[in-house]
């Protein structure tokens, strides 16, 4: 076999028995595209076999040369290690030689967040008037009031929308399902998108039950999303480096602000371990000064 054998076959599992996303898998092969190229450029063996534990070291320290970030280091060893143990699990190695590599250590950095106002003064900012006007303001109200991913708000289907329920089912990574609620004023941003603009466009067949489309009556792209979002802070000059999953952060934060159960917004966003969701604790300083005064014995 060689290494375009190993990699299709690298490709199914990540698709097939670890049901990662189309993103992920592209993110994991670009990672091995990028130690396969050092391997080649400085004459080394790429047989799989051949390839020991300093050999991948070296590329971590090349890659740390090349000034990239201990977040993009930790993610490259990540996808090296993966591709590894999918061929120790089929028999391809009897040994991984990246099994005893440490992740470049990673501090964890807390992300920007809106305040209402400034989510306010976005969704303000958008012309009604405009055709794709109520179109970008259901999409939001619907990142802001249900903190999705982008993935998964391009994603999102017609018939995942439950008015009646006041809720909306989310595919989220790895295809779990989960449900969301679907607050009055996204719930009504989502109805006003449908009446004043999604029934005049000619859609996509392929694209019937696609939520939020674009001119041309096809699914919309996350760069589209991120395009719209950056062209509204310019507009407002909000002087943040905001994207979708700002609005998702935002999302988090305030629901911590305001009292609700970690728990319950963890279910809600997604996320498989709870340290991953507790990082919004930290965003509020009240909140935390609150706790400590209403539960500490010596407080």
């Amino acid at each position: 076999m060689n290494w375009s054998d190993y990699l299709e076959g690298y490709k199914s599992y990540l698709q097939l028995e670890k049901s990662l996303s189309a993103n992920t898998v592209e993110a994991y092969l670009k990672d091995i595209s990028k130690f396969t190229d050092y391997l080649e450029q400085n004459n080394y063996s790429s047989n799989p076999a051949e390839i020991t534990q300093a050999r991948i070291r070296e590329f971590i320290d090349y890659i740390n040369e090349l000034g990239m970030s201990a977040s993009s280091q930790a993610r490259a060893l990540s996808g090296i290690k993966s591709f590894f143990k999918y061929l120790l699990i089929h028999d391809v190695l009897e040994k991984d030689p990246s099994a005893l590599i440490e992740t470049p250590k990673i501090g964890r950095k807390l992300p920007v967040v809106l305040s209402p106002d400034e989510v306010e003064r976005l969704i303000k900012a958008i012309n009604l008037s405009s055709e794709t006007g109520y179109r970008n303001v259901a999409i939001l109200e619907v990142l802001y009031g249900c903190g999705l991913r982008v993935s998964e708000l391009v994603n999102l289907r017609i018939t995942d929308v439950h008015f009646d329920d006041n809720f909306i089912k989310v595919q989220g990574k790895g295809n779990k399902e989960r449900l969301i609620p679907l607050g009055k004023i996204a719930k009504k941003a989502i109805n006003a998108y449908l009446d004043n603009y999604r029934v005049k466009l000619k859609v996509d067949r392929k694209d019937e039950n696609t939520l939020f489309l674009n001119r041309r009556g096809k699914k919309m792209t996350r760069v589209m999303i991120f395009t719209i979002i950056k062209d509204l802070t310019v507009k407002i000059n909000l002087q943040k480096n905001v994207s979708p999953h700002t609005f998702r952060h935002s999302f988090a934060t305030h629901l911590i602000e305001g009292g609700a159960d970690l728990r319950a917004i963890q279910d809600m966003l997604g996320h498989e371990s709870i340290t991953t969701t507790e990082v919004y604790t930290h965003m509020d300083k009240e909140f935390l000064k609150d706790t400590i005064l209403r539960f500490h014995p010596r407080s």
